[in-house]
């Protein structure tokens, strides 16, 4: 990553085409925003679109505007996001995701510097720098006849690749606690420190959705944990027991190695986190907890008290008052 952002740092004040691959959630809008920050663009807007999330009759408009009357709700005349970048910068994630039918327009807009709205017959000139991102290899989308060569050329004058968070795991325990502080900062707490068995299931885990992943999972410890140490019962399951973890060791709580490892007290941590969360997310109320947890509230109950946890009756006995006054 570092020389990702030394190379950031030479690339950025030019007017090049840029070309970010990497996989979701690896920070490429991220890169980009720091590209035109650090560019002579840095005054002008920053336009940020994710090609994926527009239908294929809906993307040409937002890219390139439309006209009045050009379909039907098209009540006025509306610029798209190329004129909105006017001076500044156009990041065009997902690029990939781009239909066959868009993308020679959307050449003709890199290569000469116009465009068209939908609808309408006037060239508009832009003066935009553009950044794309894909999540996918376009050389072979290009091969498969998914991508247009010509396009692709155009996008990869200055490529860039993120390598994903399981190549880069010595970065897991810093992001992990510059996320934590500022999720607990959110709620005007101080951090928890995590434990040496939750830092070791954050290092194994492969995390598919990298760091936007690990970013989601700290703001849950946040809101959910209530130790002064973040135990592993209050880490999210699918990262205690995914099936592609590299390290099949039993996860630990302390720094000491003994021969075997009790099954049932790790169960135990990590129902105990579960019910924690959901009392504390239910007020109190077993009934509503029960519900998040998807058991019976009898059953809830009966683990409360086998595992020593603080009863909230007052929240219940309230809901159950209400119940009958209702």
């Amino acid at each position: 990553m570092r020389a990702v952002f030394d190379y950031v740092r030479v690339v950025a004040d030019s007017d090049s085409s840029i070309l970010i691959t990497g996989e979701t959630g690896t920070g490429k809008e991220l890169i980009a925003n720091l590209i035109h920050q650090a560019s002579h663009r840095r005054s002008r807007s920053f336009v940020p679109v994710s090609c994926a999330i527009f239908a294929e009759t809906l993307i040409e408009s937002e890219l390139f505007g439309h006209e009045r009357g050009a379909f039907t709700g098209a009540i006025k005349d509306r610029p798209g996001r190329f004129e909105a970048a006017e001076g500044g910068t156009i990041f065009l994630d997902d690029v990939d995701d781009v239909p066959m039918s868009v993308q020679v327009k959307l050449l003709r807009v890199l290569q000469n510097r116009v465009v068209e709205r939908v609808g309408g017959s006037r060239t508009i000139p832009v003066d935009v720098r553009s950044i794309t991102g894909t999540k996918r290899d376009l050389k072979h989308l290009v091969a498969e006849g998914k991508f247009r060569e010509d396009l692709f050329y155009r996008l990869n004058v200055i490529p860039i690749t993120l390598p994903p968070l399981r190549e880069r795991r010595d970065d897991i325990p810093l992001l992990a606690d510059y996320f934590l502080k500022r999720f607990y900062a959110h709620r005007e707490q101080e951090a928890r420190p995590l434990s040496p068995g939750v830092l070791q299931a954050f290092m194994r885990y492969p995390w598919p959705g990298n760091v936007r992943e690990l970013e989601n999972a700290c703001e849950r410890i946040a809101q959910t944990c209530t130790c002064d140490t973040v135990k592993i019962g209050c880490v999210p399951v699918s990262v205690l027991f995914h099936h592609a973890a590299e390290d099949v060791a039993p996860l630990l709580e302390t720094d000491t190695h003994p021969s075997s490892v009790s099954l049932e007290d790790r169960l135990k941590d990590v129902e105990q986190g579960l019910i924690t969360w959901a009392l504390k997310v239910a007020g109190g109320n077993k009934s509503k907890a029960a519900e998040l947890l998807q058991i019976k509230r009898s059953t809830l109950g009966d683990r409360i008290r086998k595992l020593g946890l603080p009863d909230a009756p007052a929240a219940d006995e309230a809901a159950a008052r209400g119940a009958t006054a209702d």
